[in-house]
């Protein structure tokens, strides 16, 4: 019997292994250069796509999740920014609250409207806690959510905002800098984190470099998520980078 998303995350976290997720932005891809490149993302060794984005401009997510069923068998998660990204075919999707902000919506308002919509659906629903922590700009999601992020050098603060959103029950945390951020989260901050939960731990923007996953990694990430810095990587040398990196960590074929 094959493993729920949910615990494939937890066993990742329960084994000391490492995941690596790349994050698809629907307006930035098409078809032709999607293939070539879902070729090397195997090749790479990834382990699950994450697909939307805090602000579509078309409908291309609704091709775009198909095509990835049909072209791979790695595992496909919707990464939503409204419920128009709700996507059937995929194979999961993140129920994400914005614990770090206080809009309502994006706490539960919007997920009302989401729950019925999902309920008709086969997809599997993760509860999760989206931490926004500042990132040396103004992102996407920051002017979207009309949210104030974390800040950069506060890791108390989203260590009590994460232990808060295990004990309102969510299964997993994604801790972010958003689309375009120009440094990765701190280790610091990853670390003490980790020290307060035991929810799987997602951690995404900035990452450039195998040295950046790999000390995010060793501060108790359980997944890595890299997107924008893939758009520039034609010949797939940072993906492979960061495989390397996670290949020197404990795998488990769970």
């Amino acid at each position: 019997m094959n493993s729920s998303l949910l615990e494939q995350f937890q066993g990742l976290h329960l084994h000391g292994a490492k995941g690596l997720a790349v994050l698809l932005d629907p307006d930035k891809l098409d078809e032709s250069s999607l293939v070539s490149q879902l070729a090397v993302y195997k090749a790479a060794g990834v382990d699950f796509f994450f697909v939307g984005g805090s602000l579509l401009t078309n409908d291309h997510i609704h091709h775009l999740v198909p095509l990835l069923k049909a072209q791979t068998d790695i595992p496909v998660i919707l990464f939503p920014g409204s419920i128009y990204q709700i996507v059937p075919q995929a194979d999961g999707i993140f129920f994400l609250s914005l614990i770090s902000g206080r809009n309502p919506d994006l706490l539960i308002g919007n997920h009302v409207v989401a729950a019925p919509i999902l309920a008709k659906s086969e997809l599997e629903v993760m509860a999760t806690g989206y931490i926004l922590v500042e990132s040396g700009r103004t992102t996407t999601v920051h002017y979207m959510s009309n949210t104030l992020p974390i800040p950069h050098d506060k890791p108390d603060v989203a260590a009590c905002t994460a232990l808060a959103g295990e004990y309102l029950g969510l299964k997993l945390l994604y801790m972010d800098g958003g689309s375009g951020a120009m440094r990765p989260i701190s280790a610091e901050m990853v670390r003490t984190v980790r020290e307060k939960v035991s929810l799987p731990l997602i951690v995404g923007g900035g990452i450039r470099s195998g040295e950046d996953a790999e000390r995010l990694w060793q501060a108790g990430a359980d997944v890595l998520v890299v997107g924008n810095a893939l758009e520039k990587d034609t010949e797939g040398k940072l993906i492979f980078e960061l495989a390397e990196h996670k290949h020197r960590f404990f795998q488990w074929n769970g």
